[in-house]
């Protein structure tokens, strides 16, 4: 089994942790494993409380993890030393002390969660924490939560330790270490980071919430996107242009089934400071009659999330454009129309829509709408039962809620 070799810490004390319960968390069990097997496993360390898998509360299907709970404290931590990452049905346990205080759950901040991943510039950890392709996610796929826990664990105590799978169990090339004290933390991140493992150096860095990857990535980044190319633009032209910024990589046009540009392309920095200086330099300059758009290549969640704020941002304004008070009447006189009606009403305030509705035949039912940005309190006193031509109108208020389309355009 691979494992990293690092240097000893120098007077590392290596203590029981300090959260050391009566209650496991065992995790990454195989979906048929049951309470009786699991019982016939742990039984063997000691007295047992209670066993739980865990399960869909639909299906009853297994979960994946359970709790198995000791009656002392001793026995929960002999079965986590001894049977941690032990294989059964083809899988490797993962277990860890189950943790009742949300605050200690919880607490995934940069001086306690490490993610651990293979990189050989600063510019593909980056970019590797926000899971690029394996290819560019170089953490050996030998190394697994054993030989994770083994060489992390030589630095102070573990709370959690997992190398990330896809379905199949195979390796993403990336995982996570959850070390009991900082302190800990920062020594590993001193002893292991940029060490060599087969031929592939290892990155250790800070673990980095979804909001903050997105921040870093915003300031740091090296892959551009290029787009309202000129047809006869070739990767040529492109690495003529950008490469006057610094050292690139790769730089390519996007091409259909037949050859025929697509119009846009991408182009990666070997550093970011050189992508940032193009994007500043290059964004809505004139390339044979075409106005570029140069920025930052993003992932389509990222593109999703874009559109989705957009989305939500127009929906807002319209909605605040139809703010406002609902008016239903009824009993028109059949000599009312939208004119003479917005004529009799404008006084109480600005309408922002009004009709008369009408049959198919284009008589009126009797009957109408309007629409006030903020009518005045005396509107229903005035106009309720006003004689207008030959009949009273009856006017009620039908919502005052804010609506995303006018009840009388639709829009």
């Amino acid at each position: 089994m691979a494992q990293l070799q690092v240097p000893a810490p120098q007077q590392q004390s290596m203590q029981p942790p300090q959260f050391a319960s009566t209650s496991l968390y065992v995790g990454d069990l195989d979906a048929t494993i049951s309470e009786a097997q699991l019982y016939e496993i742990f039984s063997e360390i000691g007295p047992l409380v209670s066993i739980k898998v865990c399960r869909d509360a639909v299906t009853r299907t297994s979960l994946g993890y359970a709790y198995v709970n000791y009656s002392n404290a001793q026995d929960a931590s002999r079965a986590l030393e001894l049977l941690n990452f032990s294989i059964v049905k083809g899988k490797p346990m993962r277990i860890m002390f189950s943790h009742r205080d949300p605050s200690i759950r919880k607490n995934w901040d940069s001086k306690h969660i490490y993610q651990v991943i293979a990189s050989l510039t600063s510019t593909i950890y980056l970019l590797g924490i926000c899971r690029l392709k394996e290819e560019q996610q170089n953490l050996d796929k030998s190394i697994d939560n054993k030989a994770l826990y083994d060489t992390f664990s030589a630095f102070g105590s573990i709370l959690s330790c997992k190398v990330a799978t896809d379905p199949s169990g195979q390796s993403k090339g990336y995982g996570f270490v959850h070390f009991e004290q900082s302190e800990a933390a920062q020594l590993a991140i001193e002893k292991v980071n940029g060490m060599l493992l087969n031929d592939k150096q290892v990155y250790v860095g800070p673990f980095l919430k979804q909001h903050e990857r997105d921040q870093k990535l915003a300031t740091k980044f090296t892959n551009v996107y290029v787009k309202n190319l000129s047809e006869t633009t070739t990767d040529e032209h492109l690495k003529e242009t950008f490469g006057s910024f610094g050292k690139i990589s790769s730089a390519v046009v996007m091409k259909d089934g037949e050859g025929k540009s697509k119009c846009f392309g991408f182009v990666n920095f070997e550093h970011a400071d050189d992508a940032a200086k193009a994007v500043e330099a290059l964004n809505g300059k004139k390339v044979d009659d075409k106005e570029w758009y140069v920025g930052r290549a993003q992932k389509k969640s990222e593109r999703e999330a874009e559109l989705r704020g957009k989305y939500e941002q127009e929906r807002k304004e319209t909605s605040d454009k139809f703010e406002g008070v609902n008016l239903y009447l009824k009993n028109l006189d059949d000599s009312i129309h939208d004119e003479k009606l917005q004529e009799l009403f404008s006084e109480f305030g600005n309408i922002l829509s009004c009709k008369v509705m009408k049959d198919p035949q284009g008589q009126s039912k009797g009957s109408g709408l309007l629409h006030f940005q903020l009518p005045k309190k005396l509107l229903l006193t005035e106009m309720n039962g006003k004689m207008v031509g030959s009949k009273p109108n009856l006017c009620c208020i039908c919502s005052t809620k804010r609506r995303s389309k006018s009840p009388v355009t639709g829009e």
